[in-house]
């Protein structure tokens, strides 16, 4: 089975044989990803007409009251969205972070939009005086550029990244193409589904590539935005790109980190126990054959001395399988 990005209002399906997404538990072969022969080009001008008009013709107040709708029809529905995060090697408290939090980004932007006037101007500040006696005065506003923003996302957070980098740009009347990471894509290919079969969004207002973006970023100009996490090594090679350098598009970038806990060779009773509680946490509900085989390479690096120990303070720590 091969996953399908959403373009034009069409689900669409890549060519080739593409790259398969795995079980992380399992290895299972899930589905496999392909943007070859999608035409990503057309879809950033049919965004920025189709999806653009459609949102601008909306207003900050409806469309504020479209994002809380859209995170309540989510709550409702998020349990499947639960039992696929499994797959994705993360616990219930991981997707409880990744799916309830970006729901929670929804219900964030929609109360934010009751202080927005109705339109899709945003006054800036108050008039600034430009004459002495006040006759000739100024204010800044701040409007829609009639383009697109293309939001580029990590694989650790398929529900909150994609919906964090929606909300606001939805909120502004700006449409989305976003491009989940490959190893979760299936994961973001479930929550634009249902969030599509809501009806609350407005045609061309979201769509979705899975796989590479190809030569996306040649159709973009200073209209537009790229809004990236993931390495700071691809951000930097983006970033070069000529739709930035040349044609005036927007580059931001989030650079993500992964944080180790390391085990000093003189660790006391104390910080081992310390070491189980946090791995319990982490992998809490998952049997300890389990957490010892998803933690290969760190256990094989204890020394035979601590090695008994850490297992353990883990017997004792972890709490009841739920998996």
């Amino acid at each position: 089975m091969k996953l399908q990005s959403y373009l034009m209002g069409e689900w669409r399906e890549g060519q080739g044989e593409g790259v398969p997404v795995r079980d992380a538990s399992t290895g299972e072969v899930l589905a496999r990803v392909t943007a070859e022969g999608l035409p990503v080009k057309e879809a950033v001008a049919w965004g920025r007409e189709v999806g653009g008009r459609a949102l601008l013709a909306l207003g900050f107040q409806e469309r504020g009251r479209r994002l809380r709708a859209l995170a309540q029809y989510l709550s409702e529905r998020k349990e499947a969205l639960y039992r696929l995060y499994a797959t994705t090697g993360g616990t219930r408290r991981d997707a409880w972070y990744d799916v309830d939090g970006g729901i929670g980004v929804l219900y964030t932007y929609s109360s934010l939009a009751r202080n927005l006037p109705e339109g899709n101007l945003l006054p800036e500040d108050d008039f600034l005086p430009l004459s002495k006696d006040l006759s000739f005065q100024g204010r800044h506003v701040l409007a829609p550029k009639g383009g697109i923003t293309v939001q580029i996302n990590a694989f650790n957070f398929p529900v909150w990244g994609l919906l964090e980098k929606f909300a606001p740009a939805f909120l502004a009347g700006v449409p989305t193409l976003a491009k989940p990471a490959t190893p979760t894509a299936h994961v973001a290919e479930a929550l634009v589904r249902t969030m599509l079969e809501s009806g609350l969004l407005p045609g061309g207002s979201l769509q979705l590539l899975v796989g590479s973006v190809g030569d996306l970023f040649d159709a973009l100009d200073h209209r537009d935005s790229v809004f990236f996490t993931g390495s700071k090594a691809t951000a930097d090679r983006l970033r070069r790109h000529p739709a930035f350098l040349e044609r005036g598009a927007l580059f931001n970038a989030e650079a993500d980190s992964l944080n180790p806990a390391i085990l000093g060779e003189k660790a006391t009773e104390e910080e081992l126990s310390r070491l189980a509680q946090e791995i319990a946490q982490e992998f809490g509900g998952v049997h300890i054959p389990v957490i010892l085989a998803r933690t290969t390479v760190g256990f094989d690096g204890l020394s035979g001395h601590y090695r008994p120990f850490v297992v353990r303070h883990l017997t004792h720590t972890a709490p009841p399988s739920t998996k």
